[in-house]
């Protein structure tokens, strides 16, 4: 599973329960190392928090089962379509400032 947005880390946490591994992209340097830390702590050794841009989501470790991604975008990401698996399954919010809709894609 790919989650993009760590931010503290608690949906990582969640997300950790339901998956064998989550890999965590977080753009905010600080964010990323306290969620590190934070999960680390917590006793939770299947989460992976990665300090980068999540836009571009994780081709080396793709395909994905599952997307989840919790900034907005104006439009979803084709990195991100491209690296879901046969079946796979994204949601994100999408639109500007003024508007989003959560949007579901699945890959055939």
């Amino acid at each position: 599973m790919l989650e993009i947005g760590t931010g503290s880390g608690y949906q990582a946490a969640v997300l950790s329960r339901l998956a064998k591994r989550v890999y965590s992209i977080e753009r905010i340097g600080e964010l990323a190392r306290r969620a590190r830390k934070r999960l680390l702590e917590q006793g939770i050794f299947n989460v992976i928090v990665i300090h980068g841009d999540g836009t571009l989501g994780l081709p080396e470790v793709a395909p994905f089962d599952a997307i989840i991604v919790t900034a907005a975008a104006p439009d979803i990401p084709e990195p991100l379509i491209e690296q879901l698996g046969e079946g796979g399954r994204m949601v994100l919010p999408v639109g500007e400032k003024q508007g989003q809709t959560i949007a579901r894609w699945i890959s055939p």
